[in-house]
């Protein structure tokens, strides 16, 4: 298996846990997906593409009443998930600059 078929497989096991409840227990799952995700060197890109994977997936056999619920679900669990790389971000950006004394 792959680094993102991993992911992929975890990903949609943490959300299915979170949907039904929305559990912080459930929600700390996706923080640690993103942690992991950094850790494995997992692009922003890939991991928002494996949330809109499993999103499409649940919609598919969603009823349609359900789905303003699935999606401001989805939404407060990949902001959870991406909280990570927000931290990682500024921690990057928020460093003061050095000044090499040339001016």
């Amino acid at each position: 298996m792959t680094r993102l078929e991993d992911l992929l497989r975890d990903y949609r096991a943490a959300f299915l846990r979170y949907l039904p409840q929305r559990s912080e227990a459930a929600l700390a799952l996706g923080y640690q997906l993103g942690r992991n995700a950094i850790d494995d060197r997992v692009s922003l890109l890939n991991l928002v593409g494996v949330h809109h994977r499993v999103l499409a997936e649940v919609l598919a056999g969603a009823q349609e009443q359900e789905i303003p619920s699935i999606t401001a679900a989805a939404s407060d669990f990949l902001v959870e998930v991406l909280s990570t790389f927000d931290m990682a971000h500024r921690s990057v950006h928020d460093r003061p600059t050095t000044s090499t004394g040339d001016g």
